[in-house]
């Protein structure tokens, strides 16, 4: 039988007033922004070419 998971991190004071905070409003950096960004367009590229295939095989 599979034993329960034992948390160990217990986080206090100052630390656990950041990981508050920062879980509340969690920052990007630029870099990743950018890669974000990049996976939306390329998303969308695909996505069209996608499409065009479809409505060109459904024409066959």
């Amino acid at each position: 039988m599979a034993k329960p998971v034992e948390l160990g991190l217990v986080l206090e004071g100052e630390d656990a007033k950041r990981f508050i905070e920062y879980d509340d409003n969690p920052e990007a950096s630029p870099l990743v922004l950018s890669m974000i960004a990049e996976g939306r367009e390329l998303y969308e590229k695909n996505e069209r070419k996608v499409r065009e295939l479809k409505a060109r095989k459904s024409r066959q």
